[in-house]
C-alpha cells in the first residue's frame, strides 16, 4: 500500500507542475526564451542520464539481459516518435506566432497521452524500487517544466483565455495519475517489469530526439556553452543520485 501512496502523491505533484505555465504571463518573451533553453537542456541531460544510469541497469536486473529487454526500449522510443508524427506534439519552445487554434487541441491531446504513458512508466519504476521511482519522477519533472511553459503560451496565443488554458493544462496532466493507477493494478495480475525498459526508451527519445535539437543549433557560442553546461548538469545530477542511492537490485 505504501507504493500506491507514492504513486498517487508523485502523480498529484506532477499534475501541479502544469500550473507553472502561468509564469509565462509574468515574463517578457525575451526573458522566457533565455531561461527556457537552459531548462530544456537540463531536462534533456536529466532524461538521458536517468535512462543510462538508472532505468537500463535496473531494467536489466528486473527483466534480464535478453533481446526482449532491448525490444521494449525501442518500443518506448517508437511510441513517443509516433506521438510526434501523428499528433504533432511539441515541447513548443519555438516562436508561437505560427501556432493556430487547431494546434491547441492537438497539444492537449498529445500532452494527455504523453502524461498517461509517463504515469505508466514512472509508476512501474516505483513498483520495482521506491528509490528508482523517485529518480524517474525527478527526471520526468525536469522535462515537464519547460514543456508546460511552452504549452501554456501556445494555448493563450491560440485564443484561449488564461483561466481556461490553465484549467485544461491541469486536466490534461491528470492522465499521469490514470497511467500510474493502471500500472499499479496491472501489477497484481501481470509482470510489469517491461515498463522499466519501456520508460528508458521514452526518456532517451524525449531527451535526444525532441529536446537536444531545440538547443544545439545556435550560432552564439555563449548560448551554446550555457546550454551545454545545463545539459551536463542534468547528467551529473542523475549520476550523483546513482552514487548516493546505489544499486536497485
Amino acid at each position: 500500500m505504501d507504493t500506491l501512496y507514492w504513486i498517487i502523491g508523485s502523480s498529484l505533484l506532477m499534475s501541479a507542475i502544469a500550473m507553472v505555465g502561468s509564469v509565462t504571463l509574468l515574463l517578457k518573451a525575451s526573458t522566457l526564451q533565455r531561461i527556457l533553453l537552459p531548462l530544456v537542456a537540463f531536462a534533456a541531460g536529466s532524461l538521458i542520464g536517468g535512462a543510462f544510469f538508472h532505468m537500463i541497469p535496473a531494467g536489466l536486473d528486473a527483466f534480464g539481459n535478453n533481446t526482449w529487454f532491448y525490444a521494449w526500449i525501442l518500443l518506448g522510443f517508437c511510441v513517443f516518435f509516433a506521438l510526434e508524427q501523428f499528433l504533432h506534439w511539441h515541447h513548443c519552445n519555438r516562436a508561437q506566432s505560427s501556432c493556430k487554434q487547431p494546434l491547441t487541441y492537438l497539444i492537449l491531446i498529445g500532452d494527455g497521452l504523453h502524461n498517461f504513458i509517463g504515469g505508466l512508466a514512472v509508476a512501474g519504476t516505483f513498483l520495482i524500487d521506491i528509490r528508482l521511482g523517485i529518480m524517474a519522477w525527478l527526471a520526468a519533472a525536469a522535462h515537464e517544466i519547460p514543456q508546460e511553459l511552452g504549452d501554456f503560451g501556445v494555448l493563450v496565443h491560440g485564443g484561449w483565455g488564461k483561466g481556461k488554458a490553465l484549467l485544461f493544462n491541469v486536466l490534461s496532466a491528470q492522465t499521469f495519475l490514470l497511467g500510474g493507477l493502471l500500472a499499479y493494478f496491472m501489477s497484481f495480475s501481470i509482470d510489469i517489469s517491461f515498463l522499466i525498459p519501456f520508460a528508458a526508451g521514452n526518456f532517451i527519445y524525449i531527451g535526444a530526439s525532441d529536446l537536444v535539437p531545440e538547443v544545439n543549433k545556435h550560432s552564439d557560442i555563449k548560448t551554446n556553452l550555457v546550454n551545454y553546461a545545463a545539459f551536463v548538469t542534468g547528467i551529473l545530477l542523475m549520476l550523483s543520485i546513482k552514487v548516493l542511492l546505489g544499486s536497485y537490485a
